[in-house]
């Protein structure tokens, strides 16, 4: 007897896929009505094909507002696939220069759920050993990079990711640890364009970063810029060269 199994489950996979798809060129999280309008598939398929996604954590349900967003599952493909990509290889060469300009070792990041994942760190001479080497991962909303992708990301995508005071880690005893005192960060950095900290990753250093976008304005990584506390900074040109920085990567990636 012939085995139809392959038949059955492609046309499942491809709706699967085409609504992955769909989510990923969103802004934000949408209704799961809009999904199926605009893919033409049955809501009811639309639906259960969600509730299995959700279940494998490539969506959230935002209850409240009966809208569907991407889960950590998909940030977690959305890293592997930057990381093989030639993202960290575009990336070297303007982190170095970040470097050299500054005097302050630099790096690049992306987001990988609630985590940053360092993908290229450049060491400036004579300056402090950073916990932020190559494949380390940090909690996003301590780090100046991850905080610059969270200020970028849509704010039900973040309600999303800090649904409660339990997805907040702490490395110093400082930082957000609630949401409403995330939100309340988030907005400063919107505010003023860059993302910065102070001892939330290591007493006695700061950072300074940027996010970079590809050309749906997602942002897909960031650079930062780790010094002393006790080193007198502009911090008005500092996030200008840094900005300069991912700005370019940005370009180059599109």
């Amino acid at each position: 007897m012939p085995d139809n199994t392959a038949h059955v489950q492609v046309p499942a996979a491809d709706q699967t896929l085409r609504i992955l798809g769909m989510l990923a060129r969103q802004r934000g999280p949408v209704a799961a009505s809009m999904i199926a309008t605009q893919l033409e598939i049955a809501r009811s398929s639309v639906y259960h094909l969600l509730a299995t996604l959700e279940e494998h954590g490539f969506v959230v349900h935002i209850a409240s507002e009966r809208r569907w967003g991407l889960g950590t599952a998909a940030f977690e493909l959305a890293g592997g696939y930057t990381r093989q990509q030639p993202l960290a290889r575009l990336g070297r060469t303007l982190v170095a220069a970040l470097a050299d300009r500054t005097g302050e070792s630099a790096h690049l990041a992306v987001m990988t759920g609630r985590d940053v994942l360092y993908i290229v760190e450049e060491r400036a001479p004579r300056r402090p050993a950073l916990i932020t080497d190559v494949g380390v991962r940090l909690p996003a909303h301590l780090t100046a990079t991850g905080r610059a992708m969270l200020a970028a990301l849509p704010r039900e995508q973040v309600r999303a990711l800090y649904p409660d005071t339990a997805s907040f880690a702490d490395r110093t005893g400082r930082g957000p640890r609630t949401p409403r005192e995330l939100r309340e960060l988030l907005r400063a950095t919107r505010r003023q364009g860059y993302a910065t900290e102070d001892g939330e990753v290591t007493l006695g250093l700061r950072s300074m970063g940027v996010a970079v976008s590809d050309h749906t304005a997602w942002p897909i990584a960031a650079i930062a810029v780790t010094y002393p506390d006790d080193t007198t900074k502009d911090t008005t040109e500092l996030a200008s060269i840094i900005g300069a920085s991912a700005d370019e990567l940005s370009r180059r990636i599109r």
